[in-house]
């Protein structure tokens, strides 16, 4: 299938029709599959969360370096408050969302329920590389929307953060959901 993103990903449509499985292959017991997937989405979780700090951090690397390599009015851009708030910005919120990964891993890793940490990791991380994206591209400002630059395809390959494991909405549906709500 053709995608905006992710190319590099093959994506396809399976389709099993009059397929019989066998007793002893089935993956878990019978009638437990829903339940196995919402678990396995779960740990899916993290590693998109982990992908978007990932997307983050190339993002902010990509900026940091442009931004001390452009020049405008005889210095660098990295020399203008704005660029250097953005850039800021993005530091912190990256180490923030690599902390929230980190949490959801760690529970993961010792058998406890981190179904909440990793909904969370997840929304937050997805947001957080469509900002860090966002503003990387804008610190290149035209030359990061031609294609000979990473952050073009960063752009591109960040919205499947937002979607795979559950959405945005279906993050907040799972985190509302463990709260109490």
């Amino acid at each position: 299938m053709k995608k905006l993103g992710w190319r590099a990903s093959d994506t396809r449509e399976l389709s099993f029709k009059e397929c019989t499985v066998p007793e002893a292959n089935l993956l878990g017991p019978r009638a437990e599959g829903f339940r196995q997937f919402l678990e396995i989405l779960d740990g899916g979780r993290i590693s998109v969360a982990a992908m978007g700090v990932g997307l983050a951090q190339g993002a902010y690397d990509l900026a940091f370096a442009y931004a001390r390599e452009r020049k405008q009015f005889g210095q660098p851009i990295a020399k203008f408050q704005a660029v250097q708030f953005k850039l800021a910005d993005m530091a912190t919120e990256i180490e923030a969302g690599r902390t929230m990964v980190y949490k959801a891993a760690w529970l993961k890793d010792q058998g406890r329920d981190f179904g909440l940490a990793a909904a969370q990791a997840k929304l937050y991380t997805g947001e957080l590389s469509n900002r860090a994206v966002n503003w990387s591209l804008q610190i290149h400002g035209g030359y990061g929307y031609m294609d000979e630059y990473a952050i073009s395809r960063l752009y591109r390959d960040q919205k499947i953060l937002e979607i795979g494991e559950g959405t945005n909405e279906v993050q907040r549906m799972v985190i509302a959901r463990h709260l109490g709500l």
